[in-house]
This record gives structure tokens, sequence and C-alpha cells, in this order.
């Protein structure tokens, strides 16, 4: 989902940056539905999420930023022991 997310950024920056510059067909026929598969892996994969609280699975659904705005909110709602690195024995 953090790939998904931070691919739904980049190419809605590139899309916007595209339109407000030079306009070239392609590279809109490319990111186009790049952006659209990524954003509704995003909000898919979000809205699945059974652990995930309701403000986390609503963000996930905010074109362009919302993966990356959920996973912040899941981050903050993950369990003490989760965030710890499990050491193993040498």
């Amino acid at each position: 989902m953090r790939i998904a997310s931070h691919v739904e950024l980049i190419t809605l920056i590139v899309m916007l940056a595209n339109v407000f510059t030079v306009h070239i067909k392609s590279s809109s026929s490319l990111m186009g539905p790049a952006h659209g598969c990524a954003y509704l892996f995003v909000a898919i994969a979000t809205l699945r999420l059974e652990q995930a609280p309701t403000a986390a699975k609503m963000l996930g659904l905010i074109p362009g930023v919302g993966g990356l705005l959920a996973l912040r909110q899941l981050d903050r709602f993950r369990p003490a022991h989760a965030h710890t690195e499990e050491v193993l024995p040498s």
C-alpha cells in the first residue's frame, strides 16, 4: 500500500504538471490509467483493513494524498509492540 500511495501522488503531480505546461497527450494517456489504478488499489486496500479506524478509511478515499494520509493515520493507531523490531538471538 505504501508503494501504491506514492505512485498515486507522483502520477497526479506528473499529470497536473503536464496539463499546466506542455500537455503531451502520450503522457496523459500513460499517467491517467496508472493514477486510477493506484487510487483504486489504495482505496480498496484501506477499506478492507479491519483494524483501520474510520478516519483512516475515509482518508484513503481522497485522491492524490489520501493514501499517504491514511498510512500516517494507521501508523498512529498501531499498537506499541508492533513498532519495535523483533531481534533474533545470535
